[in-house]
Order: C-alpha cells, then sequence, then structure tokens
C-alpha cells in the first residue's frame, strides 16, 4: 500500500483546499478551506466562472450575504466530492465578536440547508480566541457543529473542550515555523524531526488529554509543512493536507506505523485543568508563540477576506 492508504488505516484524511476538481483522486472523507484557499481557487480559470455566477445571482444582496454565497456555493461543489462534511469559516474580521460570529454561523448553516444540504454535513470553521470559543458553544447548543481553527496553545484545546465543540484543528505546520524561526542559525532539522517536531508534540499533546478524559472533540491536525509530521501523527482522529503533501504520500510506500493511540493515552499520566476567561487569557499570553500565530493567521485571513470582497464588487458592478 501507498503511504495515504497506510495512514487511512489509523486516521481520517481529509483534503485541505478550496480545489474540489482535484479531490477525487485522494478519495478522502471531508474537506476544509479558509479564505485564503477560496482566494486562491477563485483566482483560477476553472473557478472563476463559479465566482461570476454566484456573484451574478446575488449582485442585490448585501457583500456579506455573497461572500457567504461564494463560500457555500464552493462548498456544495465539494461535498458532490466527499463523502463526509465541509468546513465553511466565517469571516476572520469577526473573531472578537461572539454576537456576530453566532449570527453569521447561523447564516452560513441556513445556506446550506436551503441548497437541501444537512447540519451533519457541514461544519462552521471559528477561530479559537475566547470569544469566538463561546460563540462556537452556543451555536454547538442549537447543534450547528464548529471546527476551532487557529488553535496554536493547549489553553485552547482545553477551552474547546469544555464547550463541547465538535472538532478542532492545531496548526503543525505553523508552530513548527515559528520555533524553528526562533532557533535561527542553531535549528537542528534532522533532532527536530518526527515525535520531536514542536508541532507534532503540541498535537500529541492535546490527543492523550482528551483522550485520556473522554473528551469528545475531535483532534484534526492541519497545516503540514512535510508528510513527516503527518506520518508522526498517525492515529489522530483526523488529519487535513494539501493536495501537494496528499499527492506526496500517494507517491510514497515506505511504512506507515501508528503513532497516536487512545489505549495508550489512558494510561497516560496527565492532570486536569480548566480555564476561565482570565485564566484563558493569561495562559495564551503566557505562551508566546500562540499568541504571534493567533494573531498573525487572523489578520493574514482577514487580509484575504478583503481582497475576496474587492473582487466581488468588481463583479458586481
Amino acid at each position: 500500500m501507498n503511504q495515504l492508504d497506510q495512514l487511512k488505516q489509523y486516521t481520517t484524511v481529509v483534503a485541505d483546499t478550496g480545489n474540489f476538481k482535484q479531490l477525487a483522486q485522494f478519495t478522502p472523507r471531508d474537506a476544509t478551506t479558509n479564505p485564503s484557499l477560496i482566494l486562491k481557487a477563485v483566482q483560477q480559470a476553472d473557478y472563476a466562472p463559479l465566482l461570476a455566477e454566484t456573484v451574478a445571482a446575488h449582485r442585490q444582496q448585501p457583500l456579506g450575504d455573497i461572500v457567504d454565497e461564494v463560500l457555500v456555493r464552493f462548498g456544495q461543489e465539494i461535498l458532490k466530492v466527499v463523502p463526509g462534511r465541509v468546513s465553511t469559516e466565517v469571516d476572520a474580521r469577526l473573531s472578537f465578536d461572539t454576537a456576530c460570529t453566532i449570527a453569521r454561523g447561523r447564516r452560513i448553516i441556513a445556506l446550506y440547508e436551503r441548497a437541501g444540504i444537512g447540519r451533519d454535513r457541514v461544519l462552521i470553521k471559528v477561530a479559537a480566541t475566547w470569544e469566538g470559543i463561546q460563540a462556537a458553544k452556543a451555536l454547538e447548543h442549537e447543534g450547528i457543529h464548529c471546527n476551532l481553527t487557529l488553535l496554536f496553545a493547549f489553553c485552547q484545546a482545553v477551552a474547546c473542550g469544555e464547550a463541547g465543540i465538535t472538532l478542532i484543528s492545531p496548526f503543525v505546520g505553523r508552530i513548527y515555523d515559528w520555533y524553528k524561526k526562533q532557533a535561527g542559525a542553531s535549528w537542528d532539522e534532522a533532532a527536530m524531526a518526527g515525535v520531536n517536531d514542536p508541532g507534532v508534540k503540541s498535537v500529541s499533546q492535546i490527543y492523550t488529554y482528551y483522550k485520556h478524559f473522554g473528551i469528545e472533540t475531535e483532534v484534526m491536525g492541519a497545516s503540514f509543512r512535510n508528510i513527516g509530521q503527518i506520518n508522526a501523527l498517525a492515529g489522530c482522529d483526523l488529519l487535513t493536507i494539501s493536495p501537494d503533501l496528499l499527492a506526496q504520500l500517494q507517491a510514497g510506500t515506505e511504512p506507515v506505523t501508528r503513532r497516536l493511540d487512545p489505549a495508550a493515552a489512558k494510561s497516560a499520566s496527565v492532570h486536569a485543568v480548566t480555564y476561565n476567561e482570565a485564566d484563558f487569557r493569561y495562559a495564551l499570553n503566557e505562551d508566546a508563540m500562540a499568541t504571534e500565530k493567533l494573531a498573525e493567521g487572523i489578520r493574514g485571513f482577514a487580509a484575504d477576506a478583503i481582497k475576496l470582497d474587492k473582487m466581488i464588487e468588481e463583479l458586481r458592478k
């Protein structure tokens, strides 16, 4: 078996792309999108007509509504290819506004349901700020399932578990990037690879904590830089992987062994922690990597959301 097929024995494989025409060859169960991936897709000739068609059909609506129509249209196309779920992201500019995040999540779900797609096939993607976690908690109580993204710190994962969130996406590659940049010339790539990779270690810690205490929130490793990081997390609930890395896994034949196991997590020595708002904010502040990467991620997604807004504004003139 190739490495992708081996990985699927232990982990649910998810495609991290807005390019739905690439999906079938990798047969993922789910797919994830974000503003940057959608922006990248609509700039390609294959997808530009889909954007233009959607904007033309809704040109009289407010800009924010048209954006959601575009995101949901891509989600609909993706769900024609994958048998499971698609993650559709709330505007990153709402990351610190609980009420507006709830409203946007409800609107996205309503658009999917109007298209005949049940809410069990959609995850509303929200940044794992304190406000985002509280918004997702409220949405979950309404039966709207959420994927908490831009997750870098253990406190974010604990708070999501306590809030009853369906799924979290810890960002392996961005954690790795931060520590590599901090180390500079002293970084030893070989020594910090595999299970020693700081991003891999972060996801492993979260997985162990959740399984040890029976927390039902699913862990989906995200943002990978190489297949070594992916293989080091074989056994994680889900892994969302870019098409380029999916292709590398499909071409590889080296053995893939299970690294994360719920039975091992159950027997691990783990201490329970809990966070109120003040504790959460302090713990996040104490983690320089998480603080910087969360802020950077929100800024990056917001910038791409603005670019998509401008494209839509031009099309509806």
